[in-house]
């Protein structure tokens, strides 16, 4: 069984899909893992499309339960069809911004403060994180996610990122067990 969790980053779609790994045989697959090169500070290079898709696609078809977090929407059509279930994560505004604001104070400690470069990337990333509720934003957004769920072709779970993980952990068990007694 394959598995997308996506979301607006700091809905929580890395720590449930994480969880699911951790709880089960499905191996975790994170798409920044294959976004980002491996850089000290993190998160300053991408990786080209192209080389993103092949090594996460080798990864992918590598182990039979895949859960796989991050937005796909503009890593190809392919991704439409890949899924058995895709799992939407939702959280309102304010408490996902806060949440981004403390991962990157964990982040990045000390160098948050006295890093121009890092407090201006960091900047730059929560200016274009807040925008995800914006009708008008052409990033990440909710409305981007919501036709990217219309294309999808696979069953659609929706959570709230706000409710306690264990709780949706078991939400998402639950619905895996579904799907392997409707086969």
């Amino acid at each position: 069984m394959k598995i997308l969790i996506f979301g607006a980053s700091g809905s929580g779609t890395t720590t449930l899909g994480n969880e699911i790994g951790k709880r089960t045989d499905f191996k975790h697959l994170d798409v920044d893992d294959y976004y980002w090169k491996k850089t000290n500070p993190p998160y300053q290079v991408k990786i080209p499309l192209t080389e993103r898709n092949i090594n996460l696609k080798a990864d992918f078809k590598k182990f039979e339960n895949v859960v796989v977090s991050g937005s796909m929407v503009s890593w190809g059509m392919e991704w439409k069809t890949a899924f058995d279930l895709a799992i939407f994560i939702q959280l309102e505004n304010a408490k996902r911004m806060e949440r981004l604001k403390n991962r990157e104070a964990v982040r990045y400690g000390e160098k948050l403060l006295t890093d121009k470069n890092i407090q201006k990337n960091s900047n730059a990333f929560l200016e274009w994180a807040n925008q995800y509720e914006n009708p008008n934003f052409d990033g990440r957004s909710l409305k981007v996610h919501n036709n990217w769920i219309e294309m999808l072709d696979c069953k659609i779970l929706r959570l709230n990122g706000a409710t306690e993980l264990n709780e949706n952990v078991e939400i998402v068990l639950n619905k895996i067990k579904a799907c392997y007694n409707n086969v």
